[in-house]
């Protein structure tokens, strides 16, 4: 298996599920993780913290169908759909029992994925995600899933959206090439194309919700007290039905990944070093 350097993603890309898959490999190590890109950016949304989680695992990032540059297949474009997919990408590299990072556009089939095939991830890092129901959301997404049809966002220019998006990143200065990958990503169609996976929420959050009580993987929920879109009362709901699970809340906005890199990066390793097994042994006591 190919690998990259510990501290720089280099992406690549092979085919799973007969989609083109884009992704990028850290070293091999004992323990291994799964990212999953956030919306609307790409893998490169873990650059900051890359070579730290690569200290403790060997890492694969990869753009999820219809995001990033990956190729789409508009069927898997929902969370639970999406779930499915998660765990064959999982197979593809041979991760028995990983880690899964997952922000934003990840949170939703990852949790589909532990509840559906229990044991198969080790542990779970979501948050900012659309994940109570009745919906909790905030502008533009709310204006997003409940419009008749996506035919007047056909006429948006999709770097002018996304680029939008990104100024909500106000701790960080993207670097040019993240920024141009950021929009590249999601050109001609691509952007638009790709809310149909939130547009699915409506759906597939209720069928959520009822699975939420019955998932035994220990949950790591990451949320920033200033998300508009996705403010943390999403996050809060997640905890308060989770059996496993622990919830810190940072002083940021969405993009508490990219906003809040060092305390992010810290979180999840204190969660992979051992705070995801106390999550759970607690639970059970």
């Amino acid at each position: 298996m190919s690998t990259t350097s510990d501290t720089t993603i280099e992406p690549q890309v092979r085919t799973i599920d007969g989609l083109s898959i884009r992704f990028a490999e850290s070293e091999q190590r004992s323990n291994h993780a799964l990212l999953l890109c956030p919306w609307p950016e790409s893998l490169f949304a873990f650059e900051q913290m890359w070579g730290r989680l690569a200290e403790h695992a060997h890492l694969v990032a990869i753009d999820l169908p219809g995001f990033g540059r990956s190729e789409r297949r508009d069927e898997l474009l929902s969370p639970s759909a999406m779930g499915e997919f998660v765990v064959r990408a999982a197979d593809s590299f041979e991760l028995e029992n990983p880690h899964v990072v997952a922000p934003d556009v990840g949170t939703g089939p990852v949790l589909f994925a532990a509840a559906r095939q229990p044991g198969r991830l080790r542990s779970l890092v979501v948050g900012s995600a659309g994940t109570a129901f009745p919906l909790q959301l905030g502008s533009p997404l709310k204006e997003w899933i409940e419009a008749p049809d996506l035919e007047g966002i056909r006429s948006i220019d999709s770097r002018q959206i996304v680029s939008g998006a990104l100024n909500d990143i106000t701790q960080y200065d993207l670097p040019d090439r993240v920024r141009e990958d950021y929009l590249t990503s999601y050109e001609g169609d691509r952007f638009v194309e790709s809310m149909r996976f939130v547009r699915a929420y409506p759906t597939d959050l209720p069928v959520l919700r009822d699975l939420l009580p019955q998932i035994e993987t220990p949950v790591q929920i990451i949320a920033g007290a200033n998300d508009s879109p996705v403010p943390p009362v999403n996050a809060e709901f997640l905890h308060q039905r989770l059996r496993n699970s622990k919830l810190d809340v940072l002083d940021v906005g969405h993009f508490t990944w990219e906003d809040a890199a060092d305390q992010y990066a810290a979180l999840v390793t204190n969660w992979w070093r051992g705070g995801y097994a106390a999550a759970h042994s607690t639970s059970a006591d």
